[in-house]
Order: C-alpha cells, then structure tokens, then sequence
C-alpha cells in the first residue's frame, strides 16, 4: 500500500469516526429531551371563564396529554375530583384545573340551617333515600275537635336531604295510644327558617310523618290546593 492509499484509508476511518460521533450526539440529545419530558399525563383545560362559587361540571373541561414533570402537584388528571365541587374564585379559559381552584360544595345555602328529625324508619324511608335526595315532607293530623276530619298535609317540598343516621330503636309512649313506630332514623335536611319551623311542628304534633322521594331535577312545588287532603273531599 502506497502513501496516497494510506492516506484514503486514514480519511475513511476518519469519517467513519466522525459520524459515530456526530450520531452518539444525536442519540445523547434524544436521550436528553427524552430525560427532560419524560412521560405524559391527562389534564384538563378550561373551556370557557367559570364564576365563583359555581358547581363544576365535566362538559366545562377539554381533556389534554402534557408531560408529567411540567405538570404541577395540584394538577386535577382526574375529571372525577370535580364531584361537588364549587370554584373558589373566577377560573379563567385556557388555564389548566388545580386542585386549589375548587372546594367542597356548602351542603348549607345562605338562608338555609340544619334540620334533624327522626322519621319512621318502616314506612318514611324504606332506604332509597340518600344524603343529597330530595323529598316532600307529608304528616297527618287529627281533627282539632271531635267530629273535624283527619288530615294529609304536605309541609315542606323539595327539602334537601343532608345526612341519614342509623336506624335506632324507640322506647314506646305508654301515654301515646296511637300506633307508634318501633324504630326511626335520624333525617337531617338543609331547610329555610320557615320550612324548619313546619318540619320542627310536624314532628312534634302530626300523628306520623313521612317522606316521600322526589324525582331526579324536579324543580316544580306542589299548588296550595294539593297541599291538603281529606278523605271526604276526594273526588
């Protein structure tokens, strides 16, 4: 091998050299990329601005992948957190959700108190009345006078139910002689000053009271001449 051959194998080798190199440069700056985003994750993005105080809802949110290390601790990647849920502040569109942008939902509104009574457990919840129901609150009364007919009264419409107890055993009223129940469950309801009041009396002096199971976004009330049955008046 001449000089001149020597020196084309040398050249080869190199380029050969070079382009090892340049492709180690390479594969180390995928690497590194690669090392700086890592894996992606779900986020959610708001679609439009939500006011404060408002109950979040899933159509409010645009699902997204972005990596997980640019995505902060707060960071909501499950759309089901959002489960009563209010906004504690104006969420602005475009921004991504955070767990400290929302808060539980006040079981009480402005106006509102707690209310528990015991309901008879038999014939006043018959268990499909859950912590968020919402109910009528029906009692029936006795004749004020000998002779007045009993009634059916609807005294309060559309309370939320906030909570039910366990179900407990009642010591029986020797004094009482009407039919008493057995066992109660505590109902807790979030009411205005005026249906606790209605609903405070009705256990206190209606002969038995009872709930009845309002369907799912039922907003309507019940008209005023409905709100009062007796026997003899059904036609």
């Amino acid at each position: 091998m001449n000089s001149r051959q020597r020196r084309g194998v040398i050249l080869l080798l190199l380029s050969v050299l070079c382009a090892l190199g340049a492709f180690a440069g390479v594969l180390s700056v995928i690497n590194d990329v690669k090392s700086k985003v890592g894996p992606e994750v779900t986020a959610y993005r708001l679609k439009r601005d939500i006011p404060p105080y408002t109950e979040l809802k899933a159509d409010q949110f645009e699902k997204i992948m972005m990596p997980k290390r640019w995505l902060s601790p707060t960071a909501v990647t499950d759309l089901s957190r959002i489960r009563g849920k209010i906004a504690v502040t104006t969420l602005r569109e475009g921004s991504l959700l955070q767990s400290d942008m929302i808060v539980d939902q006040p079981a009480l509104q402005p106006g509102q108190q707690e209310v528990a009574i015991m309901i008879d457990a038999a014939t006043g919840v018959a268990g499909k009345i859950t912590p968020g129901s919402t109910v009528n609150v029906y009692a029936t009364f006795a004749g004020r006078r000998e002779g007045d007919p009993d009634q059916s009264k609807i005294i309060v419409t559309n309370a939320k139910v906030l909570d039910v107890g366990r179900i407990t055993a009642l010591e029986p009223d020797a004094g009482n002689r009407t039919q008493q129940p057995t066992q109660a469950v505590p109902i807790t309801f979030a009411l205005s000053t005026i249906d606790a009041q209605r609903i405070t009396y009705a256990e206190s002096f209606a002969q038995r009271v009872r709930l009845a199971l309002v369907a799912p976004g039922t907003t309507t009330g019940v008209p005023d001449k409905d709100r009062t049955y007796e026997l003899a008046n059904d036609k």
